[in-house]
Formats: C-alpha cells, structure tokens, sequence
C-alpha cells in the first residue's frame, strides 16, 4: 500500500465528508451531524482563511484518514497553538499506523507556525483511542474540565 499524507484538496471534498460523517456514526452522535460537502468546500477551502485545515492519508487514491484542525491565534504563551477536532481513519485501513503518521505531520505543521502546543480532546470510553495518544507520549490534562454551553 502507498500512502501519502497531504493537506486536503477541494477535489477530495465528497471523499472527506464520507469519513466526516463515519466520525459521528463511530462516536454516536450521527443524529446531530450537520455537515455536508458543499459546507466542507465552502467552509474549508472557498474561505480565507478558512475554517478548518485537514491533513488527509491517501491509499491507492483513496483518502483513508484524516485529521481537521484550526489555529488558536492566542494564548498565554504569546504564541499560537493547534487544536485537533478530529482524527479519524476508515476501518479498512486501522492498523496500518495512519493515525500516527497524520499525527506526526501535525506535529510537524504546528511546529512550522511556531505554535506552543496541539490540544485535543477524546472520548472517555474511547479506550483505545486513549491508549493511541499515550503511546504517542501525550499527557492527560486533568487541571482543566472541558465544559460546553449548548445555543
């Protein structure tokens, strides 16, 4: 398998909403889903700047993960951070290290806009998905409760 992580292009748009929507269908809340490809193209790649950046994982042209995220422009430290707001890679290709590789390269993009940190968050009963990101060396943050005011 050939696999090459890129940012994302308006052309995979459909391709991405597909593992978009997986997400929620995954983590159960399909029910609230919102987002369709005309919002992802309007909203990640017609804007400027845009709303949200992606890495994508192609396998033999398909994208077979992927990971959105945005900027945090300020913070305490007087230098930006990354915040993830999802990774997720197709079920035919778990264990082939995608996660890990999209991962890196956010790594790689934060340290190029000199960014201080990537903050995320994941699902308490997403056990493995926890174990995921502590073998990447991340530290749970318990100093901080994650809170939500719903509109």
């Amino acid at each position: 398998m050939s696999l090459l992580i890129i940012k994302a292009v308006e052309a995979g748009s459909e391709q991405l909403w597909t593992l978009m929507k997986d997400l929620p269908i995954f983590e159960k809340y399909i029910d609230s889903f919102a987002i369709t490809p005309e919002i992802i193209r309007e909203s990640g790649f017609r804007k400027t700047p845009p709303d949200f950046y992606c890495l994508v994982a192609e396998a033999n042209d398909k994208i077979a993960g992927m990971l959105v995220y945005y900027f945090l422009p300020y913070t305490a430290q007087n230098r930006p951070a990354v915040y993830m707001k999802e990774l997720y890679v197709d079920e035919n290709f778990r264990g082939s290290k995608i996660g890990g590789k999209l991962m890196n390269a956010l790594r790689k993009e934060a340290e190029q806009q000199n960014c201080k940190q990537i903050k995320w968050t994941v699902a308490s009963w997403n056990k493995s998905g926890v174990r995921f990101y502590e073998r990447l060396g991340a530290t749970e943050n318990r100093e901080w409760l994650n809170s939500e005011w719903n509109l």
